[in-house]
């Protein structure tokens, strides 16, 4: 992958009901959760959990990718940043581009990428960001 390559994914509108799904189990707090009590928050409405923002993120960047056949996991994120709350309908996409790609130094049939992922709603205002590193097989 060329160090600079950008691509954009597909989008995906978050509603109230998988907001709170994904809450209940996975971050019950009550601005994800109750309409009236997200309304007493900081936030002034329910909003998605920081993580659902994430995994709705890295979900459209898959099915954005062929990385499927290549993919060997990945050793981890960094600098997670949570920038604006994504309110109920608010709709998302991501912009991701490639910061460095290479070879493993001791397994020569795999490399690593180094990606910065840009999530935006559909004002193009950026609400969360991260960088991840994909560990990805080479080609012969």
């Amino acid at each position: 992958m060329p160090v600079g390559m950008t691509f954009e994914t597909a989008t995906r509108t978050l509603d109230r009901d998988a907001i709170v799904r994904f809450a209940s189990e996975w971050d019950p707090q009550p601005f994800h959760l109750d309409d009236a009590a997200a309304e007493a928050s900081p936030y002034g409405g329910l909003i998605a959990s920081g993580f659902h923002t994430v995994l709705v993120a890295f979900n459209l960047v898959l099915a954005s990718s062929d990385w499927s056949q290549s993919s060997m996991g990945s050793p981890g994120l960094a600098n997670v940043e949570w920038i604006k709350p994504v309110f109920v309908n608010d709709t998302l996409k991501v912009r991701v581009e490639v910061l460095s790609a290479k070879p493993s130094q001791s397994k020569p049939d795999r490399g690593f990428v180094e990606l910065q992922y840009t999530i935006v709603n559909q004002h193009e205002a950026v609400v969360a960001r991260y960088r991840g590193t994909l560990m990805l097989r080479r080609r012969a």
